[in-house]
């Protein structure tokens, strides 16, 4: 991606639109933006808040309004940026004087963008469409983990060693059940 100074450096070096952005400079600075580059392309401002970007396209100039979802677009000429886009729009021109490339629609959509942002609507997720392509990576898929086995408060893990005498089941031996019946008799060892 290049780096430019301001917008001039970046028309000089344009070699596909040159014309039709020149033409718009004035449009959009009349209507109170302020220009910058950014993310290596002329994008207008309104007090410090990104409104549109202009992207050079092989067979169109991409008008794009970062929240173009949120305008009114009765004329329908807005056009979606991809399926998994959120809210940019953009108007496609290949030239400044005829239809739908007027400068007053221009200006309105301008408009209408800076009432927006003015606002301070925001632009709900989009839900992804069937079958629609991710930029991001896939997801690693969730674990199926085998459900965690908590006894209940009233249960004793373990079994006291008088009840495995009573059911014939210590494994240690009858000095150990001889033991454990002193201790929890309070007896201890010698008694």
């Amino acid at each position: 991606m290049e780096h430019y100074a301001d917008v001039d450096a970046y028309l000089a070096d344009s070699e596909q639109w040159p014309e039709v952005i020149a033409a718009l400079r004035p449009v959009l600075t009349g209507c109170g933006l302020t220009e910058e580059i950014k993310w290596g392309k002329p994008c207008y401002l309104h007090d410090g808040r990104n409104i549109l970007i202009l992207q050079e396209m092989k067979d169109f100039l991409a008008v794009m309004f970062f929240k173009g979802a949120l305008l009114d677009d009765p004329a329908g000429l807005l056009r979606e940026q991809g399926p998994n886009s959120r809210s940019a729009k953009r108007l496609e021109l290949t030239s400044v004087d005829g239809p739908p490339t007027g400068a007053d629609i221009l200006a309105g959509y301008v408009a209408e963008a800076v009432r927006v942002e003015d606002q301070g609507l925001e632009s709900r997720p989009a839900r992804p469409q069937p079958g629609a392509r991710s930029s991001r990576p896939a997801s690693r898929p969730t674990p199926t983990c085998r459900p965690l086995r908590v006894p209940s408060p009233r249960a004793p893990a373990v079994q006291p060693p008088h009840r495995r005498r009573q059911e014939g089941r210590d494994p240690r031996g009858p000095h150990r059940l001889k033991y454990a019946d002193r201790i929890r008799d309070g007896r201890g060892m010698r008694g």
